[in-house]
């Protein structure tokens, strides 16, 4: 018997904290990113079709593909900015993503070693950065994508005072 879809969704669910969501920019930048890369690839390959086969309607098709993987790539942005969230808990800052693939990591303040802040070109040009959090395994490191350029400072700042503290005893 397959469980209540109502069950599995509150594996997902913060305990005792309210999700805190990243910036919706993350889903601009992502866009921007699709199409840049959508459009290099479809006048790439139709100028190597063209020139060695001058097939147009070879050219054609690949303009078709290149555009519909980049309408699923356009609701794939709007989706996957709205599956990231965190939430600061007591002991531990817990992240979700994921709209397929659901993945929850809770990650003690004291296990944290260091708080790591970065920002493509891109991503400065839309006011948005990462934070990530790196532990001794990599299995419970967290990044959190697309957070505004003030939260992912205070986030940063937070996570590193609350590492100290808690830290101190080992």
């Amino acid at each position: 018997m397959l469980p209540r879809l109502g069950t599995v969704n509150e594996l997902f669910a913060p305990p005792g904290a309210n999700w805190q969501h990243v910036s919706t920019r993350l889903c601009d930048v992502r866009r921007v990113m699709i199409v840049g890369l959508c459009a290099t690839v479809a006048v790439a390959a139709v100028l190597v079709v063209l020139f060695f086969s001058r097939s147009w309607w070879l050219a054609a098709l690949i303009v078709m593909w290149v555009a519909a993987i980049g309408a699923w790539g356009w609701f794939w942005a709007a989706a996957n900015q709205q599956s990231w969230g965190y939430a600061e808990n007591g002991e531990d800052l817990v992240v979700t993503s994921g709209v397929m693939f659901k993945r929850l990591v809770a990650v003690p303040y004291g296990r944290m070693q260091f708080v790591d802040v970065s920002a493509g070109p891109l991503h400065r040009a839309y006011g948005i950065a990462s934070v990530t959090l790196h532990t001794a395994s990599t299995e419970t490191a967290a990044t959190i994508p697309g957070l505004a350029a003030a939260e992912a400072t205070r986030l940063r700042n937070r996570l590193t005072e609350l590492g100290e503290a808690h830290g101190a005893g080992i």
